[in-house]
Formats: C-alpha cells, structure tokens, sequence
C-alpha cells in the first residue's frame, strides 16, 4: 500500500492499494485536529471513571447493534467511498472521549456504512498507523525535551515488542471475529461499564 500511495506521488497509477492509503490519510485528519486543539481539555477533565463507564456501556450497545445488523456481504476495505472514509475519520475522533476505544468505534462505523467484519477491522487497524505514529512522535518529542536521562535502549525495545505483539493480536482477532463475531467484546465492555458505574457513582 505504501509502495502505491508513494509511486502515486510521483504521477503512477493510482491503483485500489494507493487509494486505500490516501483514504487512511484523509480519516486520520479528523482525530488530528481534534486531538491537537482539546489534547489538554480532554486529559484533564474527562478521565472521570463516570464518563468512561459510561462510554463503555454506550458505545457498547451501539458495536452490538452494528454488529446484529450487519450485511454479510458487506464491502472490503477497498470498495470505501471518500462519505465512508469521512464519516468513520469522525468517529475515529470520538475515540478521544476515555472509554470509547479507537478500534471499537471506528469497526462500529464501518459495519454501519455496510463493511464486512473483516474488511471493518482491516481498514480500522490500518487507520491505527498514522494515529499511533503521531501520538508515539509527540511522546518522543516530550521526553526530548524532559531534563533527566532517558534510557532511549529501553524506549526503542519497548516500542519493539509493542509492534510484534500488536502484529499478532491483530493476526488472530480477524480470524477471531470472522467466525465468532463481536459480541464478546460487547459483554466484555457492559460488564466493566457497569463495574465502573457501580464502583464510583
């Protein structure tokens, strides 16, 4: 996909791989601006154990519902239009509220606007890329910046074997979710919405 998007640079072909990397692009510009304009609103004055509870509990109902409803034909991630790809970089943006999960909401976008389970999650974890890359660049800059030592050996294996492990839980959830569905992840975030309102209400 990078090779595509790169040689469509360059006057090439804008084959379905260089489109699907200018989709990821332009559904990440949304969580961006967000993010950088209320980064310090957000981080202050929404980790309330209450509000995260309840995004879990609310946001759970609705990946249910997308799920139960569903087309099983639905379309791959190559088959996105430029209003799909809008509407699922906006709620990519949601996933700023605590609790909501970035995956969560945009897999539950994408089953609404008639995507497959696969073709949802693929395009939701390519979505993650650029996300996790300028969230990982700000720390960077951060810790650049901080006046004690940073054990940068420690940072970069970390990063590391985040990548691996990330690699492989995205591996088997699709093959997880193709057979079993989400319905699990949805009891999972009732019950531990519903912990949380108990707990601290």
């Amino acid at each position: 996909m990078i090779r595509s998007w790169v040689g469509s640079l360059r006057g090439g072909e804008v084959d379905q791989d260089a489109r699907l990397g200018w989709w990821v692009l332009l559904a990440t510009v949304p969580v961006c601006v967000i993010g950088f304009t209320f980064r310090d609103a957000i981080e202050v004055g929404m980790r309330s154990p209450l509000i995260i509870g309840a995004s879990l509990i609310g946001f759970g109902l609705v990946l249910g519902y997308a799920d139960w409803r569903r087309r099983r034909d639905g379309r791959s991630e190559y088959q996105l239009g430029l209003r799909d790809v809008l509407l699922i970089g906006f709620a990519q943006a949601l996933a700023l509220i605590p609790g909501t999960s970035r995956s969560g909401i945009t897999i539950t976008a994408a089953l609404l606007l008639g995507m497959s389970r696969e073709g949802a999650a693929r395009f939701s974890f390519l979505l993650s890329i650029p996300v996790i890359a300028l969230a990982g660049g700000l720390e960077i800059v951060g810790l650049i910046r901080e006046s004690h030592e940073v054990d940068w050996a420690a940072v970069t294996i970390g990063a590391i074997l985040s990548g691996i492990s990330a690699y492989l839980c995205i591996h088997y959830f699709l093959i997880f979710i193709k057979r079993v569905g989400m319905q699990p992840f949805v009891v999972y975030r009732l019950l531990l919405g519903g912990w949380l309102l108990w707990l601290f209400w």
